[in-house]
């Protein structure tokens, strides 16, 4: 019966999870996999989280299945982080609970695809590998614009800019507001501003994937290419996942919300993503949306979240600055600057395929095949070994 099916030859990153699993080295270190671990390389618990966690255990109610589109509470306070003062109406707004980003980029892409024939989808070159497979699963034929320059370790702002700018009217165009994948290169507010109104003039349908919200600069500030199209009346879908920012990574809470500038179109999207919805997986699971409607409803909670987000955004940032440093000890003829212009948990190290792989045979340290490495992995007690032996590496 099954005899025609291939073999599953595996995720590029989620499959090295298994390899280092496997690995009996006392010393290795999974930098591959975008999870955040604190100083002690523990994945944490925050405590505003924990705090949540503890008042929703004495609230034993029912099981009883979520609406299709989710958690109403947790709806609200997902729509208030996201657009605080510039908060769109509700007529204008549909926002669904989603299976992580993941679910919320599918369940988009489904819907797109079933009302717009034959979609084409823009994405960044490069971007995160799983963009490529949900939106060619959703039936979109898959396009790529310049993003990155290998030459200058930098965003190739002419080569994005000048691609977006001849897509014709209706294309979609994938975005990453903040702390690309995998490069950690983003464009500047300047830059931003250029940006979107080549999107307003060409009548394009951006996608936006905010997964690192907070990790860059700020929660307000990471968001800005996202509120800037609700203050410029432009259409658009946007995923956010609350895996990182949460530290809620086996929850799988997400969200995709639809912006619509013309009034009372928010219905009728909301009607097809619960459509959309009841044909993936019917509704979601409640208890991660508990969480974080818990802490967001809550200005104590709140506050104290946002100050364990600032926290981990630091310690990323202390961790980047430190490699760079020993870096640039271990292989002074070289300049590994580019480093500290990188946002979020990732840095695009400029290592080969070649070298990943010495990396992680000779000395137990996984990184990924493009050079991505997960600096929110780092801590005192590694960074100096990682440092040693990408200089070994590079040296030849």
């Amino acid at each position: 019966m099954f005899s025609h099916l291939p073999p599953y030859a595996g995720d590029p990153i989620l499959s090295l999870m298994e390899v280092f699993q496997r690995d009996e080295r006392a010393n290795k270190v999974n930098l591959s996999i975008g999870i955040y671990t604190d100083g002690r390389g523990i994945v944490p618990v925050l405590p505003s989280v924990r705090t949540a966690a503890a008042e929703i255990a004495k609230e034993v109610k029912p099981y009883v299945y979520l609406p299709m589109e989710g958690h109403g509470g947790y709806r609200q306070a997902v729509a208030q982080l996201l657009f605080g003062a510039d908060l769109p109406a509700p007529e204008h707004l549909a926002v669904v609970q989603t299976l992580g980003g993941s679910g919320a980029l599918k369940v988009g892409a489904d819907l797109i695809a079933r009302f717009f024939p034959q979609p084409t989808v823009w994405i960044p070159d490069p971007t995160w590998d799983n963009h490529i497979g949900i939106f060619e699963g959703a039936g979109f034929k898959v396009e790529r614009y310049p993003y990155y320059d290998a030459a200058t370790r930098g965003l190739d702002f002419n080569g994005m800019l000048g691609k977006i700018d001849s897509l014709p009217r209706g294309a979609v165009v994938l975005l990453h507001p903040c702390c690309h994948n995998p490069t950690g290169v983003d464009p500047t507010r300047e830059q931003w501003e250029q940006i979107v109104a080549v999107i307003e003039k060409r009548g394009l349908l951006p996608f936006f994937d905010l997964a690192y919200q907070g990790f860059a600069e700020s929660l307000e500030a990471d968001i800005w290419p996202v509120r800037e199209c609700v203050r410029r009346g432009i259409a658009f879908f946007l995923s956010n996942s609350f895996s990182k920012i949460f530290s809620l990574y086996s929850e799988r809470v997400g969200a995709l919300s639809v912006f619509c500038p013309q009034k009372d179109q928010a219905a009728n999207v909301l009607g097809q993503l619960k459509l959309t919805v009841r044909r993936n997986y019917s509704s979601p699971p409640m208890h991660g949306a508990l969480l974080v409607a818990r802490v967001l409803s809550d200005a104590t909670l709140a506050a104290q979240w946002r100050a364990e987000v600032e926290e981990m955004r630091l310690r990323v940032r202390d961790m980047r600055s430190k490699l760079a440093a020993q870096l640039k000890t271990a292989v002074p003829d070289q300049d590994f600057s580019f480093l500290l212009k990188q946002h979020g948990m990732f840095g695009y190290t400029g290592l080969s395929a070649a070298q990943v792989e010495r990396l992680r045979n000779e000395f137990g340290v996984y990184a990924i095949a493009t050079g991505r490495i997960c600096v929110a992995g780092l801590n005192d007690g590694n960074v100096a070994r990682v440092a040693e032996t990408m200089a070994e590496v590079l040296r030849g």
